[in-house]
């Protein structure tokens, strides 16, 4: 196809046009042309000049071809006249054209302007898109931060300042929104904070819960390990928290913050992000510091109360303190371990010792009201199972070591004011007669709980049968077992049988049994019986050998190696009962001698009697009675040697009061040693017969003084070896003295033979009123 005509192409294109076949080859390419005013005068010239030339050519061609020219002229004017039609035709479709250029300029301007207004408006809503886009990104954030998704929230809004404000930054809406971003980053802040409030809220109610749960931990693992010791005694060692302990029981998975079977969640997601949302906000040292006080805070509205009741059996109040307590610290430990830089050791432990020290100022001021040892040992096993259960988490417990020895020397006390009263109350009541035993089951219990070794096997008794001791034995015997037991009940995985507990024990037992028990019979051997001083003694003596007993067992129950030694613990009441004993048979001795001196007393000799009695005196045969009489029924309780030795010294303060007699007389008469050698005859074979050679001694001096005393010749008491093979016994001085009385006796005797009134007058008077004496 031709070429699109163009300026100087003009020519050349009206050229193609003639020769062309068809018109409308190139009248698409004249339109533009004809369209453009620039080219309508040259568009014109070019026609003319073109027909111009084409009216030359065909004049050259006419010149030579005259009729072929003439029939030319007449094609051409045809031709020309088709021009000229055309031509108008090209000025019509100029000005058609030209009408037409005119409406499309109008409609291109129309156009333009409407392209203008288009791209306003849409330059319009491309802002207000990114500023709707904005809003909603703004809203967003609002709506994730009543969704308290609080990180997206805070991402959302950095890419709301970073990214899309950039894009609306010349809107005065960008800078709104800009001014405000710090106030809506500070009230993700608070709600942030306020969800951590909540959260420390939660925590801080259910930190009892988690401190009861922790508990119930504890016990069972000891109750684990209990079982173990049993099983296998090598085990006995472990105790809780060992290391062997800890060991035997690592299979056992039991996590104490997240437990479905115990019903118990803690869940850190407040807390992690809370700390991720201040990390983010750039204000971590803000975040612990306020973390720190919030903690303070709670920790001090845990301990801080007016006072703790202890009087409850349950220790509902102790175990609510102690539990909400071990679940805080818990806490503590697992933030401790679950984050970084947030909680620093110094400050758990800070905490920590704050709330123990409140705790036990709690405890030790309410403790006075506190009067029941068993109470007082549910008291210590709350304490000693907050210590195991804490000490597992890794706390120092140490602080409440003072604390269970402050307990302690409470229970000590309490036990020791019972059993006080206890002994007062069974010394007071009772009999004073030897325990009678109706059936072998009541003779086991008895022996089974009083430190007495049978003289007899257990087949050769007879029922009924008494025992050597009264009933207050055997009850106070049970009273120093239920007491030792007691002590020890406190001891346990953490308060062991500690150094404190065996000095604590044996002084309790000292002051116990010396105060209440030994002093209180020393107050009654001031009793004018030695039937009850006699049981009195027994029952000393039976109390000696228990303190004997109790210092063997103490021995073996000392817990500290180091203290171990080769000899019993020593027990300040066994001296004292020894000292009692002593002082008991001291009265017996008195009493018993009291009434040898009243028998002794009744003796009516006739020191100057002419005539000798051939009868034993009638206080000799109550003597004997008597001495017979303490021998088979009152002295019968004591035992063999106690008994001799009383029996001994009865007599020989018998021998040395009958021996007084004569020392007492002026002059003795023979008649009267005859009847006092008579009276010495009964009482030595009554002694004989009780079968003991010991006892004879007694008699020995009794016995040579008054043979010396009979003597014809007084001269052997005189020469030293005749003295000592027949008088060995005999004190020289009163050897002497009686030898005088004896010899003025009977020679006042053979002067008053001569003399008869006279011995009428001395002999039966002097009998009837004692002046023979």
């Amino acid at each position: 196809m031709p070429s699109v005509v163009q300026g100087d192409d003009l020519w050349v294109a009206i050229k193609q046009i003639s020769q062309s076949n068809s018109d409308s080859d190139y009248i698409e390419q004249l339109v533009p042309v004809m369209k453009d005013a620039r080219y309508n005068n040259q568009l014109i010239q070019a026609f003319d000049s073109f027909s111009k030339d084409r009216e030359d050519e065909i004049e050259k061609i006419c010149n030579a071809n005259h009729q072929e020219f003439v029939s030319s002229v007449n094609s051409l004017l045809q031709v020309r006249q088709g021009t000229v039609d055309m031509t108008d035709e090209i000025l019509a479709l100029n000005a058609s054209i030209q009408e037409s250029i005119d409406k499309l300029a109008e409609q291109k301007k129309a156009l333009v302007d409407s392209r203008g207004v288009r791209q306003n408006l849409n330059e319009a809503n491309e802002a207000l898109n990114a500023c709707l886009e904005v809003l909603r990104l703004a809203n967003q954030v609002y709506d994730l931060l009543k969704e308290k998704n609080y990180y997206a929230a805070l991402r959302s809004l950095d890419e709301l300042q970073t990214i899309h404000l950039r894009g609306i930054s010349r809107y005065k809406i960008a800078d709104w929104i800009d001014n405000n971003v710090p106030m809506v980053r500070e009230q993700i802040r608070d709600a942030v904070k306020a969800d951590l409030s909540s959260w420390l809220y939660r925590i801080r109610e259910s930190s009892q819960f988690l401190g009861e749960v922790s508990f119930y931990y504890t016990h069972e693992r000891r109750t684990r390990n209990q079982a173990r010791i049993e099983a296998d005694p090598r085990f006995a060692k472990a105790k809780l928290n060992s290391a062997i302990e800890l060991v035997a029981d690592e299979t056992d998975e039991f996590d104490v913050l997240n437990n479905e079977e115990a019903g118990n969640e803690t869940d850190f997601t407040p807390l992690f992000e809370a700390m991720h949302i201040y990390d983010t906000l750039g204000k971590r040292e803000q975040f612990k510091a306020e973390y720190t006080s919030d903690r303070k805070d709670q920790c001090r509205l845990l301990v801080e109360r007016r006072d703790l009741d202890l009087l409850d059996k349950e220790c509902g109040d102790l175990s609510s303190l102690l539990e909400s307590i071990a679940g805080f610290a818990i806490i503590e430990k697992a933030t401790v371990a679950k984050t970084t830089n947030i909680r620093s050791q110094a400050d758990v432990d800070e905490l920590w010792d704050f709330m123990c020290k409140e705790a036990i100022n709690l405890i030790i001021k309410s403790l006075p009201k506190v009067d029941n040892d068993e109470l007082l040992l549910e008291i210590k096993g709350r304490v000693a199972l907050f210590m195991l259960t804490m000490e597992k988490w890794g706390y120092s417990v140490s602080r409440m070591n003072d604390l269970l020895l402050t307990l302690f020397e409470k229970y000590a006390e309490l036990l020791k004011a019972r059993c006080s009263e206890d002994f007062q109350e069974i010394v007071a009541t009772d009999d004073y007669m030897p325990m009678p035993i109706n059936s072998i089951e009541e003779y086991d219990k008895v022996v089974t709980v009083s430190w007495y070794t049978p003289d007899k096997e257990r087949e050769e008794l007879t029922f009924p049968c008494v025992l050597p001791f009264s009933q207050m034995y055997p009850l106070c015997c049970i009273d120093i077992r239920q007491l030792l037991n007691q002590i020890y009940l406190f001891s346990d995985d953490y308060f062991q049988n500690t150094p404190i507990i065996d000095e604590t024990l044996r002084t309790t037992l000292d002051n116990v049994l010396c105060e209440n028990v030994c002093q209180s019979l020393l107050d009654r051997l001031s009793s004018q019986y030695p039937g009850q001083i006699v049981q009195i003694l027994t029952n000393l003596t039976h109390f000696e050998t228990a303190c004997t007993e109790l210092e063997s067992l103490l021995f073996e129950a000392r817990s500290s190696p180091s203290l171990t030694s080769m000899h019993p613990v020593p027990l300040a009441a066994t001296e004292k009962f020894r000292s009692a004993k002593k002082a008991a048979s001291d009265r017996i001795f008195e009493l018993v001698n009291s009434k040898i001196d009243d028998l002794i007393e009744i003796a009516e000799y006739d020191w100057m009697a002419r005539e000798a009695q051939t009868e034993p005196s009638e206080y000799m045969l109550e003597l004997t009675r008597y001495l017979s009489n303490i021998m088979s029924s009152v002295l019968l309780a004591l035992p063999t040697e106690i008994k001799e030795f009383i029996y001994f010294d009865a007599l020989s303060h018998a021998s040395t009061s009958i021996l007084g007699l004569p020392l007492a007389a002026k002059r003795i008469s023979p008649s009267a040693v005859k009847t006092l050698a008579t009276d010495t005859r009964y009482l030595y074979s009554f002694v004989e017969s009780l079968g003991n050679p010991i006892l004879m001694e007694n008699l020995d001096e009794l016995s040579q003084t008054v043979a010396l005393m009979g003597t014809d010749n007084s001269d052997e008491f005189f020469d030293v070896a005749q003295r000592n093979r027949k008088y060995g016994k005999v004190d020289s001085m009163k050897g002497a003295i009686l030898l005088e009385k004896v010899q003025e006796g009977a020679q006042v005797v053979a002067q008053s033979s001569v003399k008869a009134p006279e011995k009428d007058r001395f002999g039966t008077l002097g009998s009837r009123f004692g002046l023979g004496r």
